[in-house]
């Protein structure tokens, strides 16, 4: 990891979380959020230190996290650049701009870059087929895209 995450400070964090939780029903998924919150991913030690606390087998913590998107074993970079491959933008040329964005931030599909600022993500329909072809960069949308697009917005984050 490229900056140390695994401090005692984060996991006392974590701790109060998963204090406030114990013994509720469900209580893996809202702890599972706020971890993601605090270290930015969940690596294994923190999901060993989830499964020992909540007495979750670590089986179930680890198909959780890697069965829903939202969370990632890996840091993502400070901007998550998620391009739109549903059929909508897929056929209205989304791959040459995912393809552009790459190029331009080093970051590869399912990757950061090495600087740390970009992550980029192939992702399913997001339910914005009228703007056809999407692009999300952290909470901010980009729609109706050609390739030539792709320069003015890496340029912005």
């Amino acid at each position: 990891m490229a900056k140390n995450i695994l401090t005692e400070e984060n996991f006392k964090r974590l701790e109060g979380i998963i204090e406030a939780n114990k013994g509720k029903k469900g209580a893996l998924m809202p702890v599972l959020h706020e971890a993601q919150k605090i270290f930015g991913c969940i690596p294994l030690e923190v999901q060993k230190r989830v499964s020992n606390e909540l007495e979750v087998p670590l089986s179930e913590i680890y198909g959780v996290v890697t069965f829903y998107s939202q969370f990632t074993l890996e840091p993502r970079g400070e901007y998550v650049i998620g391009v739109c491959l549903g059929t909508a933008c897929y056929v209205k040329n989304a791959q040459p701009i995912i393809d552009k964005i790459s190029e331009l931030t080093g970051a590869p599909v399912g990757g950061t870059s090495a600087d740390g600022k970009f992550s980029l993500e192939a992702t399913r329909c997001i339910g914005a087929c009228g703007l056809a072809p999407v692009l999300t960069v952290n909470e901010d949308v980009y729609g109706r895209l050609v390739v030539g697009d792709v320069p003015g917005i890496v340029a912005k984050y």
